[in-house]
């Protein structure tokens, strides 16, 4: 039976953002700017770049905003228009022409499983990719279809994986892996969420992006609730991972060396600012020096 293609991405956007209080008491974390241009927008860039067009946001009360934003602005293009201000009027308008955009409330905060599992009516029986927001993988490294074309060759779940010093593996999950003949491309044989420090099964994390075979709904609908009292996509996906392909496993990681970008806490986020400035062509002349000069000013 020949594999489905990848054709519609989920973004679960429905965290309270509670890290980056007071900011997001009115403003969703994935609305706070990575310079000029919201953390989310990178992620959908992302999936479109990959051919995902067809993207669903699971979004919640506050995030009424997140949806303002990829839809059109006709007041402020036609000021914008009115001034002649072509550039900053192809800028308004990129968002809302990015993809097809729908979205689908969490009721309840039950975790990342339950937010992937709001997302089954829209995906129905096709496969998948999960990209969290807190990630940003740079558009250089197109991790994300290299994710897609693993899925086409193997069937099944594909994660991404990514190696960190042994002390930062208990803030991820983390996966036993075993080699395969393909350079860069593992089997999963074990994925423990935030495991105690000491007994991860080894330092490679998952990281924000996933390509799901349908049947993790099913899945999701019988996985009880697991570390924090949530429902735990890692959770479903190692029982997937157990399973052989007419029933909806393996599952296959992808060794990622490339650059990402954390904006999930606020050090992370400051760093991902400062680099993202640094490589802007428009900002690297001015902000490099100033920085050099702040940081010697500190010494």
């Amino acid at each position: 039976m020949p594999v489905k293609d990848v054709t519609k991405a989920v973004i679960p956007a429905a965290g309270l953002g509670t890290r980056f209080l007071p900011a997001t008491k009115a403003t969703p974390k994935e609305m706070l700017p990575v310079v000029d241009k919201p953390a989310i927008q990178y992620v959908v860039e992302e999936a479109v770049a990959a051919g995902l067009d067809d993207v669903l946001m699971i979004t919640g009360r506050s995030k009424v905003s997140i949806e303002n934003h990829f839809d059109r602005a006709y007041e402020l293009e036609e000021a914008l228009a009115a001034k002649d201000d072509a550039e900053r009027l192809a800028q308004v308008r990129e968002s809302s022409e990015l993809a097809t955009v729908h979205y689908v409330r969490q009721g309840d905060p039950k975790g990342l499983g339950h937010a992937v599992l709001c997302a089954a009516q829209h995906v129905g029986d096709e496969p998948f990719a999960v990209l969290l927001g807190d990630d940003i993988i740079d558009s250089r490294d197109p991790l994300l279809t290299q994710m897609i074309e693993v899925r086409k060759r193997h069937g099944g779940s594909v994660i991404a994986l990514m190696e960190v010093d042994p002390e930062q593996v208990s803030q991820y999950g983390c996966a036993a892996i075993t080699p395969t003949a393909e350079d860069g491309v593992v089997t999963v044989t074990d994925m423990v969420e935030k495991p105690v420090p000491g007994s991860a099964p080894s330092n490679w994390i998952l990281i924000g992006r996933y390509v799901c075979d349908p049947a993790v709904f099913d899945v999701l609908r019988d996985t009880p609730p697991g570390r924090g009292g949530e429902i735990q996509l890692t959770d479903a996906l190692l029982t997937l991972a157990k399973r052989g392909p007419a029933d909806g496993g393996p599952v296959h990681g992808v060794l990622f060396h490339g650059r990402r970008y954390d904006t999930g806490n606020k050090l992370d986020y400051l760093r991902t600012l400062v680099q993202f400035a640094c490589e802007r062509s428009d900002l690297a002349e001015e902000i490099v020096p100033w920085l050099r000069k702040y940081l010697d000013s500190l010494q």
